[in-house]
């Protein structure tokens, strides 16, 4: 009797359009689509070094990209006890934007102004770009090509107000959002425990540390955890 062949699942990959992100941006966006990270939820990559942000559907289709302005200082840590500071009680090298994976809620902050909440314990949130203090020119930094002049905020992610208002915040007001904020220090297995979907040796990697982990659990006496 012939063998019938079963079709093998497909891997669902982020569905990217016409744009180039960089590796580390597709490789997120991949394995957040391909393991479904997400959940039922929208989410949002940022780019650190390459000062981007793509927005997908929960089914990671890509709603559209846009530069943006982030915080001053380099790195992937909040600095302790810098959430509850005023901008100007802020020392240089505590304007970090935070790597990590946020559940982003949309909000208000103090001024009543609508803003996307990314890490509200910290005071890190997504907003339309403000003029701020001329001499800053975060609009002009917005449109200019170069990412390298991005670094400008107290840790905030700054968005271009049509993109905020027609891309960002509706993306989750509707579905809910996670945002993945890339690390520029440390990897993206330190950060998320991402790896590559499409490479089958670190698949297999994954799948056998997954396993081991819930053989650990299993093995552990009732009422203790591992």
């Amino acid at each position: 009797m012939p063998q019938t062949s079963v079709p093998l699942p497909q891997l669902r990959l982020a569905d990217f359009q016409a744009r180039t992100p960089s590796p580390d941006a597709r490789l997120l966006a991949n394995w957040v689509a391909a393991t479904g990270d997400n959940g039922s939820r929208a989410f949002m990559v940022v780019d650190k070094k390459e000062s981007q942000v793509y927005v997908f559907t929960p089914d990671a289709r890509l709603k559209d990209s846009s530069p943006v302005l982030l915080g001053q200082a380099r790195g992937d840590d909040i600095v302790p006890g810098s959430g509850p500071k005023t901008p100007a009680e802020m020392k240089p090298e505590e304007k970090t934007t935070p790597a990590g994976r946020f559940v982003a809620e949309p909000g208000v902050n103090a001024d009543d102004e609508d803003v996307i909440w990314v890490d509200f314990e910290n005071a890190i949130s997504m907003h339309r770009v403000r003029p701020a203090v001329a001499r800053e020119h975060r609009v002009e930094r917005l449109a200019s090509a170069a990412p390298g002049d991005n670094r400008i905020s107290f840790g905030c992610i700054n968005l271009p107000v049509p993109f905020y208002e027609n891309v960002a915040r509706p993306a989750a007001v509707e579905y809910g959002a996670i945002v993945y904020v890339l690390p520029e220090v440390k990897t993206l297995q330190q950060v998320f425990g991402a790896y590559d979907v499409t490479d089958p040796a670190q698949v297999a990697a994954a799948q056998q540390g997954r396993a081991a982990g819930e053989g650990v659990r299993a093995a552990a006496p009732s009422g203790m955890s591992a």
